[in-house]
């Protein structure tokens, strides 16, 4: 078996593998504006849907590891509008767990496609993450909190809105200056869809009716914000698991906890921001990922180190792909 036949031909996106600190396999495919026929390569920045969970969930251990917010911290401590029927007492840990049972924007058990929200509201409207109360404030708790572990959107938009309370400056720009420097991943931001800046793929969906493809500027946020939406290269991942991994995001006792089995759900484990895959002999693998329409994206750092990077910029199957390279360079 060789790499070729393990990516498929009409694969659009970019993959990296690395095993003991050599990078064996890195290569782009496809196009980043496909009319324009502008390819992609290792240096474009992909959209990423829910990966920026990860740099939130970094962010706030950062600020507990300060003393400027601990684990048992509750919201409504910390934020300063109205609540109404979410429970006040929601901590700063469930949120990190999805364990919270807050009301969630794009309920995944009922939605089947992120692009239903902005049927009624404009998507546009959505550039920081306070934009994205409205969709949320007004439904009553989806359980009691600290039930049960049910992945939640809306927590991480609460705690983006909860960097912002406490830092002051918006989420994105206190993520670029504790996580993305220090994590050597300059090419990786938060960019409006109507105004990116240079080496950004477009995102595109299949039409079935035309036969052709569209972007996603209609389908999603206008603007990442605490539930996902950063763009970012392969390349910076790999950096970004480096720096976790050593220490230089955070101590390696908070790295250490934020990669522990902290919620358990139906045959899932979860840690700090981070999904964690059970092994054979007992050891996880770290693992995050995202999916919007259009987009698609998976990376895992195994207990050896190998790390997969695997994004499409045309929503295809990145997880049946790294599960064939994880039979290839195992």
């Amino acid at each position: 078996m060789n790499i070729p036949n393990i990516i498929p031909s009409d694969f659009s996106g970019c993959v990296l593998v690395r095993k003991n600190n050599e990078v064996l396999f890195e290569e782009a495919f496809g196009y980043a504006d496909m009319q324009n026929k502008i390819p992609n390569t290792v240096n474009t920045r992909f959209a990423t849907a829910s990966v920026g969970k990860v740099f939130v969930a970094v962010g706030i251990l950062k600020l507990i590891e300060s003393g400027r917010l601990s684990f048992d911290s509750t919201i409504g401590s910390l934020l300063d509008f109205d609540l109404k029927g979410i429970d006040p007492d929601i901590t700063v840990e469930q949120l990190l767990t999805h364990t919270s049972g807050i009301p969630d924007y794009f309920d995944e058990s009922t939605m089947e496609n992120y692009d239903e929200l902005w049927r009624d509201y404009p998507n546009y409207k959505i550039r920081t993450s306070s934009d994205l109360i409205p969709l949320f404030i007004d439904k009553p708790m989806m359980y009691p909190k600290g039930e049960c572990f049910l992945y939640n959107n809306t927590g991480f938009v609460v705690l983006g809105l909860i960097i912002e309370a406490i830092t002051g400056t918006l989420f994105d720009e206190y993520l670029r200056k504790e996580v993305f420097i220090p994590g050597g991943m300059n090419d990786t931001g938060y960019f409006e869809l109507d105004r990116l800046p240079e080496r950004c793929a477009n995102s595109y969906i299949y039409d079935g009716k035309s036969g052709g493809y569209y972007t996603n500027i209609y389908s999603v946020d206008a603007k990442g914000t605490g539930a996902g939406g950063a763009f970012t290269t392969v390349r910076d991942i790999m950096s970004f698991w480096e720096e976790l991994y050593n220490g230089k995001l955070i101590s390696p006792d908070m790295q250490e906890n934020m990669v522990s089995v902290h919620a358990i759900g139906d045959n899932e484990y979860y840690g700090y921001g981070i999904w964690l895959d059970k092994q054979p002999d007992g050891s996880f693998t770290s693992r995050f990922e995202g999916c919007d329409p259009g987009v698609s994206f998976v990376s895992t750092r195994n207990a050896d180190g190998t790390i997969i990077i695997m994004v499409s910029n045309m929503g295809q199957n990145v997880w049946k792909i790294r599960r064939k390279l994880l039979g290839y360079f195992s």
